[in-house]
């Protein structure tokens, strides 16, 4: 396992798919970014255990989940912050890399598909990534108390519970239970992808994740972080064909 920091490349900036968010520069504060990845503790044993004491900005947060889903997708992971030292180290206070807001599919978890590892993220996972009030305050919490500076709302290919959704919508089925809360939180999303060409279903994916994203951007807490720039909010789809993360 390894807290080194990867390399940057031609290939991550050719998958910045990331609308109105700018382009990255090749290779901003890299400095900050390679104390975030290797503490000084991890680096040298001999030296205090202390939690990582800079954070990167929006732009290189990103840039460091982009490279850390390319391992992931080429099958080189490199098991960053997942070391007993690493543990130790974050014991005493965190400084996240990003927010990740998904769904609770087992097969997209957040550490491994963007290759990180303890204390790296904030990860908030609900059915195809439904928000309330609760919800909000997780995000609001991580971006605001802990200065995350970037939230990421990821969507994914063959979403079981969006799945469930269009078909009790499309057929008027009775929902039981809780679940009715699901399906109405994903209706405006139905609504907005019903009349799309395509597979509803992915349609009505990439529909709720931008509409979550909205409401992220638009939060009273959230909104002036954005507008600094301290923090940016992106929407993503993960391809569970693949492994890639595509930036909306």
């Amino acid at each position: 396992m390894h807290d080194s920091p990867p390399d940057s490349g031609s290939a991550t900036r050719r998958r910045f798919l990331v609308g109105g968010a700018g382009a990255l520069a090749a290779a901003p504060l890299l400095g900050t970014a390679r104390a975030f990845a290797q503490p000084r503790s991890i680096a040298d044993p001999s030296q205090p255990l202390v939690p990582d004491a800079n954070t990167p900005g929006p732009d290189e947060a990103l840039r460091w989940l982009v490279e850390g889903n390319e391992r992931w997708v080429a099958g080189e992971l490199l098991h960053p912050h997942q070391t007993v030292a690493r543990r130790l180290a974050v014991a005493a206070g965190q400084h996240p890399l990003a927010t990740v807001f998904s769904c609770i599919d087992s097969r997209v978890p957040p550490e491994i598909v963007f290759d990180r590892g303890v204390g790296d993220l904030f990860v908030v996972r609900t059915a195809a990534q439904t928000n309330d009030d609760l919800i909000q305050g997780a995000v609001e919490y991580g971006a605001e108390e802990a200065v995350t500076p970037l939230v990421v709302v990821m969507g994914h290919q063959r979403c079981g519970a969006v799945t469930f959704a269009v078909d009790a919508l499309n057929n008027g089925t009775e929902v039981p239970a809780h679940l009715v809360a699901v399906v109405e939180a994903l209706r405006p999303a139905y609504e907005a992808a019903k009349p799309l060409p395509g597979d509803q279903v992915d349609n009505t994916v990439r529909a709720q994740t931008r509409l979550t994203a909205d409401q992220l951007r638009e939060d009273p807490l959230l909104a002036p972080l954005v507008a600094e720039h301290r923090i940016q909010v992106l929407g993503a789809y993960y391809s569970l064909d693949t492994g890639c993360v595509e930036f909306m």
